[in-house]
């Protein structure tokens, strides 16, 4: 597997982005001001990430997702690696991942790669998102918000 910048006039995976974030306008809105990240295997993208800057030394990981049938290989955590090991080396001090309060892997996921719970944004998708979202059999509520100094 390849990890790449994506190219300024290449496509966003959109079909890919929806899968971590459903709101078409959110993800098509940070994927034009952020910098988006591709992992390619066998010509075929199978991952992506994006990282948006927040402040002069906080940049966000804002969207990271794998393709439905690589799920289970490892592929989120290599992800979240390289965009942990790119923030760092693009000159960032800290980054920070937001994530809902019903997404049991990805907040065991960030925990793993070294995050830490700094916050929770109350009733954050029952304001941003039209429709209800439940997963795990739970309603997605709050946003947990999580950083790592690097």
């Amino acid at each position: 597997m390849n990890i790449r910048k994506r190219h300024s006039d290449e496509e966003a995976p959109i079909d890919l982005l929806l899968l971590a974030d459903p709101s078409n306008i959110l993800v098509e809105e940070y994927v034009k001001r952020g910098e988006c990240f591709l992992a390619e295997k066998d010509d075929q993208v199978i991952g992506v990430y994006v990282l948006l800057p927040l402040r002069p030394e906080t940049v966000e990981l804002v969207n990271i997702a794998v393709a439905e049938i690589h799920h289970g290989k490892g592929i989120g955590k290599q992800l979240v690696m390289h965009a942990i090991q790119t923030a760092k080396l693009s000159g960032f001090k800290t980054i920070e991942i937001g994530t809902g309060n019903s997404s049991i892997g990805q907040l065991a996921l960030y925990q793993k790669c070294g995050f830490r719970i700094t916050g929770i944004d109350r009733n954050f998708f029952i304001r941003h998102y039209p429709e209800d979202i439940f997963e795990n059999g739970i309603q997605c509520r709050d946003m947990i918000r999580l950083s790592q100094d690097l």
